[in-house]
């Protein structure tokens, strides 16, 4: 009988912040995201604790190719010589030819800060990419494993359902769940990073993901949980509120800078809702994603009002 087996790697710098996957079956592996070049060693250390060798990794993939979950993928392709990468049609582009990736970032954090956070990012050759479309299915060893495409936190993003473990890596599809929230009960939240936060796609994800039916999801950020449908209440009830604020943003006049700010204090008492129990190091950790959060949604309503005033003309 085929060994089916699912395994976490804790792929970050910061601890039980960003996860990959390694999954077994058999006498094939299956790397589920790649993080960074610099989680390199981490995911073959993984790879050779469980007994297997680079060769027999089958695929790498990726859910979409936000740096955090893509940007190692050229260098496990390197190490991984029988494999092929795995990944949305539209992410595949940007990881066979990485220059824009690499652009945007670099304009973002400056070449040495970029090289610190993400490592090297090649380009991929395009023999060894296969796209998933929405529903293709892929085999490793005797169990088969189901992409679907999951709009609202990127248009270049899928999930993929694992029946034989009777799980769902959700990249960031269905919220961020990270370990150090939870003491005080169950703690999930979006992601509306720039630029493709989309409320009604979000709650369509997270109706996908539901109605897969799983015993268990595994996001990125991380780890695996089990009470899935008090995970996505949490998750929509955050996702509604983004929106109302949105609307709020797009409706005023305030500069992209104001909104931000707007953002933030809404993010932050959105927070203290759902967890009041929270208190200097939950907040802490929460700072980047609330920051990160509050840009993204500000580009969102700068849009809608763009494209409104155009509309008007």
């Amino acid at each position: 009988m085929t060994r089916h087996a699912r395994f976490t790697i804790d792929a970050d710098v910061t601890p039980r912040f960003t996860a990959c996957y390694l999954r077994v079956a058999g006498d094939e592996c299956a790397f589920i995201e790649a993080h960074t070049a610099h989680a390199l060693p981490r995911l073959l250390a993984a790879l050779a604790e469980q007994g297997k060798k680079p060769e027999s990794v089958r695929f790498i993939v990726v859910t979409h190719a936000h740096l955090d979950h893509a940007a190692g993928a050229s260098a496990l392709l390197a190490a991984c010589p029988n494999a092929t990468l795995l990944a949305h049609p539209r992410a595949a582009r940007n990881l066979v030819n990485p220059v824009k990736l690499i652009e945007g970032a670099t304009a973002v954090y400056g070449e040495k800060r970029f090289a610190e956070l993400y490592g090297t990012i090649d380009p991929i050759a395009k023999e060894r990419v296969q796209t998933l479309e929405d529903g293709e299915s892929f085999a490793l060893g005797d169990a088969k494993l189901t992409a679907w495409h999951t709009y609202g936190h990127a248009f270049h993003h899928f999930i993929v359902h694992d029946p034989a473990m009777d799980t769902v890596f959700t990249g960031d599809t269905f919220g961020l769940v990270y370990p150090a929230l939870q003491a005080g009960g169950r703690f999930a939240f979006p992601s509306t990073s720039p630029t493709g936060f989309h409320a009604a796609e979000a709650r369509k994800s997270l109706d996908k993901v539901l109605s897969l039916g799983a015993r268990a999801v595994c996001p990125t950020h991380y780890d695996a949980y089990e009470d899935v449908e008090a995970i996505g209440l949490q998750l929509r009830r955050f996702i509604d509120r983004a929106e109302a604020w949105v609307e709020e943003c797009a409706r005023g006049s305030e500069t992209v800078s104001e909104m931000e700010t707007r953002l933030r204090a809404h993010w932050w008492r959105a927070f203290a809702e759902e967890a009041p129990s929270f208190g200097d190091a939950e907040k802490k950790l929460l700072e980047l994603d609330v920051e990160i959060n509050a840009q993204g949604l500000a580009f969102v309503a700068d849009s809608l009002r763009s494209e409104r005033a155009a509309r008007a003309t």
